[in-house]
């Protein structure tokens, strides 16, 4: 609701993920009896996918959901029936089983995490009021309408209603970053009503109070309800509830009533569910093995009506020499038999090792990710982790890359880094010579020794600062008791010296710290002073007024009374907003500032500007009455509050400008420029202001002033957020709308297409929108207009957007693009993302592990994603495209040999082969080579992957694999087979051996046709290898050499004594392979197999040339130079931009000034002397 009680349309819009749920929610405290009628959740939680009775049903429909593993399934099926099996039935269930066991055994130790990782959080120990005592319980255990005590750093157990808490007015601070990313702190108040409780448990005990609200949604920001307690109804909103995933912070303790509990918190609203995800690849196979089948039924029915042809017209008249079976009555129901007989002998199309040689290559190439020493982050021991095998080849088609912002590009912290004071700028480390170095861990940093009080985390290396502050500069003093004074920070101090401050932003907590660390240390606040020691000496200011910040101000004041009298006002804000109120005095050294603020500006730094005025005493008691008259106006009191911030806020001195750097992790920057020569786009969607993540894009350099234009969609409603898009598009495709600018030249044929089409921009743009525009532009109406739009900037980024908007984002690429998308993030409020996005990458970073927990691959620092993706993604795509096109070259080609043999053996389902051949062939001759490739090719190294990232282009473009590939593939299979038929046909039909005899034979002719066709296999191999190694080479030639000897082993003398009936060829392996015209039949099925190959290679290099090509060639040359000389720092160019205050809560300056959040005692521990009285306050300000 907002403030005139009227509700937003925008947050009626559905999600995508939809929960059963109740209308409404109605509960009674302390009454289970009660509650258990409306048969709530209670507050355990499950991620888990299976239990111990569903996994196996679950797990094989799952599996089974692959074609091909149905397809073996029926496989088996059909070698149970004698009367069409040519093969024995162990032969298919064997592997089956194995496939079926291996996926099963991973997904099971997926699931045991899941389940650990549950179990975890329901165990944790929880303090639940039970007939007027604490009891400590579980929070499994928890249920809705238990009362529950949280005391500070506690995790909140379920989504509760605040009743009381230790500080004034029950008040209670949270930190929302497992929520929406932000680390500053917030305020939640109970009502009054409860706050009497106090933690009186009695009183608790007794409290009978009914609920009745909304029923549960992802809605993080809203909550609508009512109270009725002893007969008189309160309003509840989204002020007074604590939601699960929330950390106390500041509060000793607090009660609270349980609302909503487990999957029915906001935090599991916005969740997401677990689903099984499949690769393009395992998609496309689906489609393939489909196909593959459609082309074995055909090929086998072409075979049986030949088969029934031959014998209506041959075979009936020689069923004396070739009888026909018992059921065999005709020749039609003969092909009917041998049909299935064909199906099972050309099922090695698809042989059930492709799939077993698949989960082996995505083992390997996992193990490469998890083994990689410089994807290891050693300060936290954190090594990178494939959470799954079965995505690997996915990472090298990423198109569209989803980040969090908050600990995912930035380490969420906030460093005072440079300032100019009077026009000197203060930060620089120089040498003796006075020329600016590089910052180091050799660097030698500012001693604060002589401050007692100083943090000892803060560094600084400009020297020349401090001794400023030691020799008294009057601008330098007056700079730092300006930070120190202007803030709404509230210290606290654990023990004797030190201090810990709470800042509303981390902006705001770093400029205190570094006012703090030079001297001028904020040391206490009541609502009427503030208490600072300046340089050893404590002084108290005695605070008359907070003008606070908003988004429109930007800016804030305050106005102290010093102990002489003087009365000063003190601001800093944003440089556009501060510049127009400066005194016309301050004209050279604003010049001078501006030039300062634009190399910090460059440098990627958060500005802002600080400005003083000294206030005449009568004036300031005139403007002093006027504001309080305007404060408690009933009406109209913002905007007469606005006009006297506005009055007294002028003909201000110019004091200087502060540079704060929002520390990105390392190489974030460089990742981000390398992602994008890939032609990855980055979006980033992030829970915090607008203003914040703007600074982040330019920080990032995904934003930057060469674009042609920044588009900011705010529309309140669905009619102007259409308008800001449509213009934007406009603006971006003029060409796309006829010349009355609003009619759609393509709009007829855009909207008939549900996957639309890359457009090509005039230029570089970028897109910002925030959370409620989102809202509209996802829906239905508006979601093509918002895809359309935004895939043609280079960047967006989506502001206050809450979990399961992320979520919505991802899907609707997913929706309308044909792109792989990858969502990476490091807390609770990623987790929706990176389960809906194609890939999900965890970082293990602040906001805990549940990221990583739900995460297909993680590591500890986002510049470890360009490795991810540019070289172990790449180089997976690259060989799994390579094993795949080989593997059903060298099975089709042997395939359909059976196929030709067929119409020379009466149709009559004989093997081409020897039996023991046919089994071998995939599981030992053919196997190692093609894992060999699979798992050690690589086109180039590392170093080269990642200075050339268009490398990773042809795999978003999904080049190397696809139905264009295969179809050449079948058709290459095809000439090679009719080469390997016959050639040996021809070879062995009409030649004699040396010793006379004739080789056309049955046994002969296998012999020659199987030797031919391995080492065609193997050249070809070799062809398609472009990186070798020692295992490369032992595969190749060990697999050649075992095929012949097991050749020479089964055909001997021994093996047909021993086994007579199991190896018939005896003698044929010697007598035949023993022939020149045997290996010169070889030779010719090599050349005419290969070099057509190769010509066409070479010839489509030259001619027409592709990506990869083009960048393999620059590689070679640049092979040939001496090494690069190390490239310069990456720099940054970006426009001036004010960095004040962007997560800061407008109103906390009221809540300062009321005193609603001063405790009654004092507040910290230093002598009472530091604390002034208020009648010692009265007095000064009397004198």
């Amino acid at each position: 609701m907002n403030k005139d009680g009227a509700q937003h349309p925008f947050w009626d819009i559905s999600g995508q993920f939809s929960w059963e749920s109740e209308e409404e929610r109605h509960l009674r405290a302390n009454d289970r009896a009660f509650n258990h009628q409306f048969d709530y959740a209670k507050n355990s939680i499950r991620t888990s996918k299976y239990n111990i009775f569903t996994f196996l049903p679950l797990n094989l429909f799952e599996q089974f959901q692959r074609v091909a593993n149905a397809y073996f399934l029926f496989l088996l099926i059909l070698q149970l029936i004698p009367a069409i099996s040519s093969l024995s039935w162990f032969t298919t269930v064997v592997p089956l089983i194995l496939v079926l066991a291996v996926s099963a055994a991973k997904d099971a130790i997926d699931d045991v995490n899941r389940h650990q990782s549950d179990r975890q959080v329901n165990n944790r120990p929880v303090k639940v009021l039970d007939n007027g005592s604490l009891k400590e319980d579980l929070w499994l255990n928890v249920e809705v309408g238990d009362i529950i005590k949280l005391e500070n750093n506690n995790f909140v157990t379920a989504d509760l209603l605040l009743l009381s808490s230790s500080e004034p007015h029950s008040l209670t601070y949270i930190e929302t970053v497992e929520l929406d990313g932000e680390t500053n702190l917030k305020v939640k108040q109970a009502l009054t009503v409860t706050a009497e409780l106090g933690e009186n448990l009695q009183a608790l005990s007794s409290f009978d109070g009914e609920v009745r609200c909304e029923a549960p949604n992802h809605k993080l920001d809203r909550f609508s309800g009512t109270l009725v307690f002893k007969r008189q109804k309160y309003a509840l909103d989204n002020e007074k509830i604590l939601l699960r995933g929330c950390t106390i912070r500041n509060t000793d303790w607090c009660f609270g009533l349980v609302v909503f509990a487990g999957p029915d918190t906001k935090l599991m609203q916005n969740s997401g569910k677990t689903t099984l995800k499949r690769t393009c690849i395992d998609r496309l196979m689906n489609f393939l093995v489909l196909l593959i089948f459609a082309i074995l039924a055909a090929m086998c029915l072409v075979l049986a009506l030949g088969h029934s042809v031959w014998e209506y017209y041959v075979g009936y008249y020689f069923q004396v020499f070739l009888p026909w079976a018992d059921e065999v009555r005709s020749s039609f129901f003969s092909a009917f038999l041998i049909f299935w007989s064909y199906i099972i002998i050309l099922n090695t199309l698809v042989p059930i090792s492709l799939y077993v040689s698949v989960e082996i290559i995505r083992l390997g190439n996992s193990f490469y990710i998890d083994w990689d020493r410089k994807m290891y982050y050693e300060p936290n021991d954190m090594p990178a982790q494939a959470r799954t095998t079965t995505l690997n080849e996915e990472l090298g088609q990423i198109k569209y890359i989803f980040s969090d912002k908050t600990g995912t590009l930035t380490q969420n912290i906030m460093v005072f880094n440079k300032c100019c004071i009077r026009g000197v700028a203060y930060g620089d480390f120089v040498n003796a010579e006075g020329h600016r170095l590089e910052v180091s861990e050799s660097s030698s940093k500012v001693d604060f020794s002589f401050n007692p009080l100083a943090d000892p985390k803060f560094c600084f290396y400009d020297h020349s600062l401090v001794d400023a502050v030691k020799r008294g500069d009057p601008a330098t003093h007056q700079f730092f008791r300006l930070l120190s004074l202007c803030h709404t920070v509230m210290p606290e101090e654990k023990r004797k010296g030190m201090l810990v401050y709470q800042a509303q932003s981390p902006d705001e907590g770093a400029l205190v710290t570094a006012a703090r660390n030079f001297g001028f240390v904020f040391r206490a606040r009541t609502p009427e002073t503030i208490t600072v020691v300046e340089m050893g000496k404590t002084i108290v200011y005695e605070l008359l007024a907070i003008l606070d910040f908003n988004s429109v101000r930007k800016r804030m004041s305050v106005i102290v009374r010093c102990p002489k009298g003087k009365v000063t006002l003190y601001c800093k804000g944003a440089d556009t907003i501060l510049y127009e109120l400066l005194d016309p005095s301050c004209g050279p050294m604003k010049e001078k500032t501006t030039y300062h603020l634009d190399e910090f500006a460059g440098e990627g730094l958060r500005t802002l500007v600080v400005a003083y005025r000294t206030l005449e005493q009568e004036y300031f008691e005139n403007w002093q009455k006027r504001h309080h008259e305007a404060s408690t106006a009933l009406d109209n009191r913002e905007e007469k509050l606005s006009v006297l911030y506005e009055e007294i806020e002028k003909d201000l001195m110019l004091l200087g400008a502060t540079a704060i750097e929002d520390k990105l992790q390392d190489g974030v920057p460089q990742t981000i420029e390398i992602l994008g020569r890939a032609q990855i786009k980055i979006w980033v969607l992030t829970g915090d202001k607008q203003e914040t993540a703007v600074n982040i894009g330019y920080s990032c350099n995904m934003l930057c002033d060469d674009m042609m234009d920044i588009f900011i969609i705010q529309g309140k409603n669905a009619d102007e957020v259409q308008k800001e898009l449509r213009n934007a598009r406009k603006t971006m495709r003029p060409g796309d709308f006829a010349e009355d600018g609003e009619t759609e030249v393509q709009s007829l044929k855009q909207g008939s297409q549900r996957v639309l089409q890359d457009e090509e921009p005039n230029g570089e743009y970028g897109l910002i929108i925030n959370g409620y525009s989102l809202a509209h532009a996802l829906d239905g109406a508006l979601e093509r207009e918002l895809v359309r739009t935004a895939c043609m900037c280079k960047t967006v980024i989506c502001c206050r957007v809450t979990p399961l908007q992320k979520a919505q984002v991802v899907e609707l690429i997913k929706k309308h693009k044909e792109a792989v998308t990858l969502a990476i993030g490091d807390g609770a409020n990623d987790v929706s993302m990176i389960k809906t996005a194609h890939i999900g990458v965890g970082i293990s970073g602040q906001e805990g592990m549940q990221a990583v927990l739900s995460s297909d691959f993680s590591f500890a620092q986002f510049r470890f994603l360009q490795r991810l993706l540019l070289v172990h993604g790449r180089w997976s795509y690259l060989r799994m495209c390579k094993f795949l096109s080989y593997f059903f070259y060298k099975n089709f080609t042997f395939t359909l040999v059976h196929f030709w043999y067929g119409f020379f053996s009466g149709f009559s389902a004989q093997t081409v082969y020897d039996e023991w051949f046919i089994t071998l062939y995939n599981m030992v001759y053919t196997s190692l080579p093609v894992l060999g490739m699979s798992l050690f090719d690589q086109d180039v190294d590392d170093c080269w992957s990642l200075q050339f990232p268009q490398l990773y282009v042809p795999g978003q473009r999904n080049l190397f694999f696809n139905k264009r590939q295969f179809a050449k593939c079948t058709l290459y299979s095809l000439y090679s087979s009719l080469v390997l038929f016959f050639v040996p046909f021809g070879a062995v039909s009409s030649n004699l051996r040396t010793d006379g005899h004739s080789m056309a034979d049955y046994q002969s002719f296998a012999v020659v046709a199987q030797t031919c066709l391995l080492v065609v296999v193997s050249v070809q191999m070799g062809l398609d290898t472009a990186y070798w190694t020692v295992i490369n080479q032992l595969f190749i030639w060990g697999s050649l050499a075992m095929y012949f000897a097991i050749t020479f082993t089964m055909y001997s003398d021994g093996m047909y004594l021993i086994l007579t009936g199991s190896f018939p060829f005896v003698g044929t392996a010697r007598n035949t392979l023993n022939q020149p015209t045997v290996w010169l039949s070889v030779g010719l099925c090599v050349a005419l197999c290969v070099l057509p190959v190769v010509g066409f290679r070479f010839l489509k290099m030259q001619l027409r040339p592709t990506i990869s090509d083009k960048v393999l060639a620059r590689i070679r040359f640049l092979r040939l130079l001496p090494p690069p000389s190390p490239q310069l720092r990456l720099r940054r160019g970006s426009s001036r931009r004010s960095g004040y205050a962007f997560s800061h809560q407008h109103g906390f300056g009221a809540l300062i000034t009321s005193g609603r959040n001063m405790r009654a005692r004092a507040p910290f521990s230093f002598p009472t002397s530091l604390v002034p009285s208020a009648a010692s306050v009265a007095s000064r300000a009397r004198k």
